[in-house]
């Protein structure tokens, strides 16, 4: 009897587990323009707060939906959500019990005939997802791999690298590859990640040769344009397209006064220009710095002031030396904002910088937009910012 007990006991714990051990999600891979992991369901005007852009084709498993989102477990103890716009279902191979990271390389980057980024590559046996973010002082870029783990036993530093100081990593987790890249400046310059076949890549950007604009590319984006015609004033004739590419404008004329010649617009007229597709200009285009440029509104007009926005903690030295000189126009200070989720914010691959230049629902701040100078006079002080800014970069 005891034993017909026991072989029942067996018996139901083998079902158990069995039916633990099953899959309980569907894979997918990431699919679209730009897709992102974010951190949850949460949501303002400018959506849900990202953790960052993720290559497509990456593998995910799929474990709830919402009305919008799939829930993704990326790793044991970590998930996150996509948009549904971005997944696909489509020609996913067998997946296996467990993944490997392999042999790492970090050398000068050669691939595209320039001579402007190290690349740290990252062998895998498949695209799986991540995360990265940036550290100060020390300056390092920090990368997570979810679903992995390391079999890595040797990682190749060749002498050709110039801002990659030192790579080493870390199994945090029973299925999270930690990734340290060391810099070799305090201001970060910038980089990319995504897979080049199933390695992961990441390219770090030095820093330019001269600290000086006259050497170095400068993208201004004029924000809004065409169909998407941003905020109205209360006695403003136009809309905020027409005055940002006014103060593009003027931005583009004072640095080319100042012998600045590589200057990359995303646009000179009015045009319609989805922000998603700035971005992929600009990450063609490979500027050095990006300033984008907006006008503010409330619901309160007594809500004034100038701001500026950052996404990412290595470029806010930026944002802060151009807040500075702004407020030299006698603006009051609304802030300088972090973490914040504006579109043209989220790229790491080069320093950037929102200018909220005032409030146009705000009859001061209004005043000072619709007066025939000002674009001239907030161009002067962006130019200056910058160039502090470079200064103490020396």
């Amino acid at each position: 009897m005891k034993s017909i007990l026991i072989a029942c006991l067996v018996l139901v714990l083998s079902q158990t587990m069995a039916q633990n051990t099953m899959p309980r999600y569907t894979l997918g891979r990431s699919g679209g323009k730009l897709p992102a992991l974010l951190y949850g369901q949460g949501a303002d005007r400018l959506g849900g707060a990202k953790i960052g852009y993720i290559d497509t084709n990456v593998i995910l498993r799929v474990i709830d939906s919402t009305k919008e989102f799939y829930n993704i477990q990326l790793s044991k103890f970590h998930t996150a959500y996509i948009e549904k716009a971005y997944m696909k279902f489509d020609s996913i191979p067998a997946e296996k019990p467990f993944y490997l990271t392999n042999s790492f390389i970090a050398k000068a980057d050669t691939t595209q005939g320039d001579t402007t980024h190290d690349i740290v590559a990252i062998s895998m046996e498949e695209k799986l997802p991540y995360k990265s973010w940036m550290e100060i002082n020390p300056s390092k870029i920090i990368i997570d791999i979810y679903g992995v783990q390391s079999n890595t036993n040797w990682i190749t530093q060749l002498h050709t690298l110039k801002e990659v100081k030192n790579v080493y990593y870390n199994q945090v987790e029973d299925d999270v590859v930690r990734v340290t890249i060391e810099l070799q400046h305090r201001q970060h310059w910038g980089y990319s990640i995504g897979y080049k076949g199933k390695a992961l890549a990441i390219r770090v950007k030095r820093q330019p040769e001269k600290l000086d604009l006259r050497f170095m590319k400068i993208a201004i984006d004029a924000g809004h344009g065409g169909t998407n015609t941003g905020t109205g004033g209360i006695h403003a004739k136009y809309t905020e397209k027409y005055y940002t590419l006014l103060f593009a404008k003027a931005l583009q004329k004072a640095l080319k006064q100042k012998g600045v010649k590589n200057i990359v617009m995303t646009r000179t007229e009015d045009t319609s220009f989805d922000n998603k597709d700035r971005i992929l200009f600009l990450q063609k285009e490979n500027p050095d710095v990006l300033i984008s440029l907006h006008l503010n509104s409330s619901s309160n007009a007594q809500v004034n002031g100038v701001s500026t926005y950052y996404k990412h903690i290595g470029f806010r030295p930026l944002t802060q030396a151009i807040l500075s000189r702004m407020l030299e126009l006698k603006l009051n200070e609304f802030g300088n904002v972090g973490s914040f989720n504006f579109v043209l914010n989220q790229p790491t691959d080069f320093p950037n910088s929102l200018v909220e230049v005032a409030f146009m629902s705000n009859e001061d701040d209004e005043r000072k937009v619709l007066r025939a100078g000002f674009p001239d006079d907030v161009a002067k002080k962006i130019y200056l910012g910058l160039t502090d800014w470079l200064k103490g970069l020396k």
